[in-house]
């Protein structure tokens, strides 16, 4: 699923690219911008329900994963509320901070009209987590390659067909993104009317199916659980942030080098290209995550500390193996843009 996540971002990066220096340099600042400010909290706040959630799933406490389920979703769309309003005011914000005009007027096009997707986030995050925890990941991966197989076509209609530049670039990202949760989420329905019902002795009122929870109850909104989730989940943002911000601060300072728009469209391809080294990486570990929470929720610690060990001891060879056969083609850079 990783994967298919990364040839989605090289498709917008590819195709802004294609659009001219201009749009390449203003598209690498505005999602420099939008993974610091919005991304990567909401992506760290919804990793603090990973350890709740596979714990719950392996004491088979289905109501507890549920309700974290629910409150992370209205947690995240809190958090989406002033993360929009600093988007749609980008432009001031980034002449405000001496850069350069031109490039900051595209940044902010592109992020006012990518808002919509901190609610597709909002939900997906939090979906992903619940049914990786179960150890339901097959849907995930066929969910985000279908949406990534439709994602081209739909930029090239609306950034190139349609003309509407990098406007359609973030627009058809959120719809990819939407497209990603509907086929989730009939997944969901189709698993909740095709499987059978657990038994009685770990059904809950909160969640009748193991499948798919209930829409989120006033229950969801109150309770002293909200405490274990945001004392899980306010750390883990800030660790996210910290790892996310120091490399995509380099975008936005590019763009006060002598020649800003080639500065900021190099960095967008490098980043982009050098991110693959950790799309493997992350998901070694959050499903080492997973099953270390299941067994820990089993009560089963020994079996916990040889999944860890495990995950690190391939981890590492994983590591070795990329820097190993790293990239040594120019005509890479000839795939982002015509005058390279």
């Amino acid at each position: 699923m990783s994967l298919v996540s990364y040839a989605r971002n090289m498709v917008l990066v590819v195709c802004m690219g294609r659009l001219g220096s201009l749009e390449l340099a203003g598209g690498a600042l505005a999602v420099g911008f939008t993974n610091i400010s919005g991304y990567s909290v909401l992506s760290g706040l919804a990793t603090g329900m990973e350890s709740l959630c596979s714990q719950a799933f392996g004491s088979r406490n289905l109501s507890m994963a549920a309700l974290t389920l629910q409150r992370t979703i209205v947690m995240l769309l809190l958090a989406s509320v002033p993360i929009g309003l600093i988007w749609f005011n980008l432009e001031p914000l980034m002449l405000s901070i001496n850069q350069d005009p031109d490039i900051s007027k595209v940044a902010s096009l592109y992020c006012r009209f990518a808002i919509p997707d901190l609610i597709a986030n909002s939900l997906l995050h939090p979906l992903r987590i619940y049914l990786r925890s179960k150890g339901t990941t097959w849907p995930l991966m066929w969910s985000a390659l279908v949406s990534t197989l439709f994602h081209l076509p739909i930029t090239v209609l609306l950034s190139f067909t349609l003309g509407l530049g990098v406007p359609g670039i973030a627009i058809s990202t959120f719809i990819t993104n939407f497209n990603t949760l509907f086929f989730l989420l009939c997944y969901m329905f189709y698993t909740r009317t095709t499987h059978l019902v657990p038994e009685e002795s770990i059904r809950t009122p909160l969640l009748p199916s193991p499948t798919l929870p209930h829409p989120p109850s006033s229950t969801a909104l109150i309770g002293k659980e909200w405490g274990d989730l945001l004392r899980l989940a306010i750390p883990s943002c800030i660790a996210v942030c910290l790892e996310w911000w120091w490399y995509e601060f380099m975008t936005i300072l590019a763009g006060y080098l002598s020649e800003p728009r080639v500065a900021l469209a190099t960095s967008a391809i490098v980043i982009q290209t050098t991110s693959l080294m950790y799309t493997l990486p992350t998901a070694l570990s959050a499903s080492a995550s997973t099953r270390v929470g299941n067994e820990l929720g089993a009560g089963r610690p020994s079996r916990a500390r040889l999944a860890a060990v495990v995950a690190i001891a391939s981890l590492v060879d994983l590591i070795f193996g990329i820097n190993r056969d790293g990239f040594r083609e120019r005509s890479l850079g000839k795939s982002f843009h015509k005058g390279l």
